[in-house]
């Protein structure tokens, strides 16, 4: 007998190699199956006898097989089945393609449902289908699964097609397996008139005779709302939980702000500080002085300044005689911060480090003892700061630079290399109020929405490739005036290689070019970290008119000289990586521009994004606008580690539903009024949490 724990290749239709290809995406118990849900549906209810085809129309027909032959073709190893079938009205012919083995199975004189898009042949004899979806039909059957009847459709997992898929759930569905738990309490089932769990997750699969289909492909039906509930429900219970326990943290260490402190701050800083900036700065210095462990989040617009903001909370800390673990997302922003924070930190006595993967062992062993002994005050690096072998002798404060490209997995490793550090994340790349509750939800939130003082707006221009001559003449009106150029490179393909030949032959055409007398740079990611500092530092002094890079000029990069920004085959990036890269210029005082090269016939989406671009400068709607083209899936997949955040719920689409969710987690944790079967209930419902959210929170117990 099957249970909900029951191993995945123990079930009739999966076996050991399949188990293995369901085990990649996290299903490995009949339970998992169970919520592995449909995408879509297709109404394949409607049935007709032969005579009454209509073509080029969707529809089942019930059949009696009359002949099936196989017949091979020119082509090597490619035969063409085609099936004779009747019934009291007419006879209809079926093909499919290279299906050699349909012989042994649709033998003369079987029944069989036959669902597809029927067309008249030619010749006008009777209606033929191709690559039909077929069901046999077995004596005193009284359910179907692949026709004539409203059939979900799910996404291929390995080599298991949707159809195989199908036929393994109704299996399971049908003997629905003991032990499937109710997780929502009574009264919430009551209020919201939502159906059982078991009772849900049973029409999800295979919607009952009659269903409105339109409703399921919509995700509105009420079995479909009650799990999309119940996920955001689990999920707002878990963000709690995390909350709960920072809460009852307390720090080994305070972190209290003195006259001193306020004098070294001062000395250091490069310019002042925006109002914004300094209202941001006074909450984490109330929350570091506080015995709670400081959960915040900066989030800003490009240029708002976050960056300094963590730079001076470092102070704070390391003048405690505690360390900071400052981690960013790639090797080239480390690189760029490393550089920056230097300047500011050494001449105050500070010792700065950067832990990178290209140190030789050696060099690397004896970075690592010097950050066990404290001997390094803070310490830069990628998500090579959380792996084995790195231990700080106290670390006080971890910051996490572009926290969109980190899942909170690795945010709550890196916290953890400290017990109760603080934490402060900071992400350039304003995220929409409907997604920040889901993904930071865990964290408290600080806007910078203020421009340091000379900041200006940016003017966008969109090109065509066939008018580069024009924009050559716009680089050598702002070098002219004294200024200078960024000249951006698209990634064409996921490969460094390739990306670095665009770069490449882009310079070589420059110099070559319009711009033979002018002095041209270029940076990109193969170039070693010497030669990239060097090219940097030199356009940094001015001693380069056009920059020609890659995106490792993306974030990190100051340079107030700097008054055009050109991005070549801009219909290639996304809209964040473009509103990115425009914040590289505009940072002085001179009026600024970015110009958007464009080559024929860009996507759809693409033309999207760089309609966004032109009409605002605004990295808040930027981040609506890309929610709007890309969709929260591409949003959670890149900000969670490559993970679907969740199995069936849509931020986005689901908005009302996940705000009802929350209100009704946040009631249920604060109840007093817990009765016995209340209380056996609560117990098995915050153990479900900890089994599924409990690695990405760092739960391990939930009371």
């Amino acid at each position: 007998m099957l249970d909900i724990t029951t191993p995945i290749q123990y079930v009739k239709g999966v076996g050991p190699k399949k188990a293995e290809a369901l085990a990649k995406v996290g299903i490995r118990t009949v339970y998992d199956l169970l919520l592995y849900l449909p995408f879509r549906y297709e109404d394949r209810s409607r049935r007709w006898r032969i005579a009454d085809i209509e073509p080029g129309q969707n529809g089942t027909v019930e059949v009696e097989v009359v002949s099936l032959k196989v017949r091979p073709t020119r082509r090597r190893n490619f035969k063409i089945v085609e099936l004779v079938a009747k019934d009291d009205s007419g006879k209809l012919k079926a093909v499919w393609f290279n299906q050699e083995y349909l012989k042994d199975t649709l033998t003369p004189g079987r029944r069989v449902l036959i669902y597809g898009t029927f067309e008249h042949t030619g010749f006008g004899l009777f209606p033929e289908v191709k690559n039909a979806q077929y069901e046999l039909v077995e004596e005193g059957q009284e359910e179907t699964t692949h026709a004539g009847r409203i059939v979900p459709v799910y996404e291929r997992i390995g080599t298991m097609s949707p159809k195989i898929l199908r036929r393994v759930l109704h299996f399971l569905v049908i003997g629905m397996p003991h032990g499937v738990p109710e997780l929502l309490p009574e009264a919430i089932l009551e209020r919201y008139q939502l159906p059982s769990r078991e009772d849900a997750i049973t029409r999800v699969h295979f919607p009952e005779e009659g269903a409105p289909i339109e409703l399921f492909n919509a995700f509105r039906s009420d079995a479909q709302q009650r799990l999309i509930f119940e996920e955001f429900f689990l999920f707002f219970l878990a963000l709690e939980l995390r909350r709960a326990a920072d809460k009852s943290m307390t720090k080994s260490r305070v972190f209290p702000v003195d006259d001193s402190i306020r004098e070294i701050v001062r000395k250091m800083m490069p310019f002042r500080l925006t109002s914004a900036q300094r209202d941001v700065l006074k909450t984490i210095a109330e929350e570091l002085a506080s015995p709670r462990p400081m959960r915040r989040l900066v989030q800003g617009d490009v240029g708002s300044g976050k960056t300094i903001v963590g730079v001076l909370a470092s102070v704070i800390v390391m003048e405690a005689g505690t360390q900071v673990a400052f981690m960013v997302p790639t090797e080239l922003l480390a690189e760029q911060h490393f550089a920056n924070i230097r300047k500011l930190f050494e001449p105050a006595g500070y010792r700065v480090a950067l832990l990178s993967a290209r140190l030789k062992k050696s060099a690397r062993d004896r970075l690592l003892e010097e950050i066990e002994n404290g001997e390094v005050h803070l310490v830069v690096g990628t998500h090579a700061l959380i792996q084995q072998g790195v231990r700080f002798r106290e670390l006080g404060l971890a910051i996490i630079d572009e926290q969109h490209r980190f899942g909170v997995l690795q945010r709550t490793e890196l916290r953890d290399k400290g017990l109760g550090c603080d934490l402060l994340v900071m992400t350039a790349t304003p995220i929409p109020r409907s997604l920040a509750m889901v993904l930071h939800g865990d964290l408290d939130v600080s806007v910078l929405n203020e421009l340091p003082p000379g900041r200006k707006p940016i003017a966008t221009l969109r090109r065509e490739a066939s008018e580069l001559k024009d924009v050559f003449r716009m680089m050598e009106r702002e070098i002219a005036q004294g200024h200078q150029v960024y000249f951006v490179c698209p990634l064409v393909e996921e490969s460094e290689k390739l990306d670095v030949k665009a770069a490449v032959a882009r310079f070589e055409s420059l110099v070559e070019g319009p711009f033979a007398k002018r002095r041209v740079g270029l940076v990109h990611g193969r170039m070693s970290s010497d030669e990239r500092e060097q090219t940097m530092e030199a356009f940094g002094r001015g001693e380069i008119d056009i920059l020609v890079a890659t995106t490792v000029i993306e974030v990190g990069v100051d340079v107030p000289n700097a008054s055009l920004m050109v991005i070549e085959h801009a219909e290639r990036f996304g809209l964040a990586q473009l509103h990115q890269l425009r914040g590289r210029v505009g940072r002085g005082e001179a009026p600024s521009s970015a110009v958007l090269v464009t080559y024929p016939q860009p996507t759809p989406e693409a033309e999207k994004r760089l309609e966004a671009m032109v009409e605002t400068g605004d990295g808040f709607v930027i981040s609506e606008r890309d929610l709007e083209i890309r969709g929260p899936g591409d949003y959670f997949g890149t900000r969670q580690s490559g993970a679907a955040l969740f199995r069936i719920a849509d931020a986005l689409r689901d908005h009302a539903l996940r705000d009802t969710a929350k209100k009704e987690a946040l009631r249920y944790l604060g109840a007093d009024d817990v009765d016995a079967s209340d209380a056996e209930l609560r117990g098995r419902l915050l153990r479900h949490v900890v089994d599924l959210w409990g690695d990405r929170f760092g739960l391990t117990a939930a009371g």
